[in-house]
């Protein structure tokens, strides 16, 4: 059971990438294609996770969803809308590998930044923030400057502010990738449980295999440049209530992270042994 199998049923998609291609013009110097023809699909609720190499294009592609930037030729679709229109309408919150915190707001601040910006009551803002400092474990911070956190609680806090304005889909560009190896293990699990409650969709982008696997319902292998999508890996490993730490030790875990570094190196299975999904 996945994330997206609670959900209500719905015909829109979260996200609908059609052909796309993205080419980079550079000033007397030939052109950079970094993605061409790719095609995918993410469900409402669905944890979708982009890994290949650097410069492959999987940071490039999240931008494009996110209408930072625009694709060269074909469509995206949030939810039935442009990216544009879904950018306008605030239906997807964003965040990067560096927190991004405003150092002289305090924490409970920089979550109602979103908020604020569109107007909305001092007391709805307040109501709101005190909701998701509980959500990210920080409920005791909030009156707090962002140099008084440690590095996984700025992240918790980005994380909060990125769903402030209660979005049904989360970008998120390697947001643990400057995290020690035991403080962004905590944040995934940490992450697990805040998709679980939020049953927001998710469109991740890393360069850990185990990282992609522990979160992932799908995984989307990216060849090098021009990205193109190589592989699509479903990963069964049940239900966010089964991702605790202990499902790194399962056989299925690992088997995952086979799967995912076998189509990293070009050998990716055919047929559906693995079960390989290019929807």
């Amino acid at each position: 059971m996945t994330r997206k199998d609670s959900l209500p049923v719905t015909d829109a998609h979260a996200v609908k990438v059609t052909g796309v291609s993205r080419i980079f013009s550079i000033k007397k110097k030939p052109p950079v294609t970094a993605l061409e023809s790719v095609d995918l699909t993410v469900a409402p609720g669905e944890f979708v996770s982009l890994i290949g190499p650097s410069g492959c294009g999987k940071s490039t592609l999240l931008r494009l969803i996110a209408d930072l930037d625009q694709p060269t030729a074909g469509t995206i679709e949030v939810f039935g809308k442009t990216a544009r229109k879904a950018r306008i309408d605030q239906d997807y919150g964003i965040a990067f590998q560096q927190a991004g915190l405003l150092p002289w707001r305090t924490v409970r601040a920089n979550i109602e930044l979103p908020l604020e910006l569109h107007k909305v009551g001092t007391a709805e803002r307040r109501s709101r923030s005190t909701e998701l400092l509980e959500l990210v474990g920080l409920g005791d911070f909030g009156d707090s400057y962002p140099d008084q956190l440690s590095g996984g609680m700025q992240q918790r806090v980005a994380i909060a502010r990125a769903l402030a304005e209660s979005p049904n889909l989360l970008l998120m560009d390697e947001p643990f990738g400057a995290l020690d190896e035991m403080t962004r293990e905590r944040m995934q699990n940490e992450l697990i449980r805040i998709c679980a409650e939020t049953r927001a969709a998710v469109v991740f982008v890393t360069h850990s295999i185990p990282e992609a696997v522990f979160l992932s319902d799908r995984v989307v292998v990216m060849s090098p440049r021009p990205g193109r999508i190589r592989s699509v890996l479903p990963i069964r490993l049940g239900g966010p209530d089964d991702r605790s730490e202990h499902i790194r030790e399962d056989a299925a875990f690992f088997d995952g992270v086979s799967a995912v570094r076998e189509s990293l190196h070009g050998t990716p299975d055919t047929g559906n042994a693995r079960g390989v999904d290019t929807r």
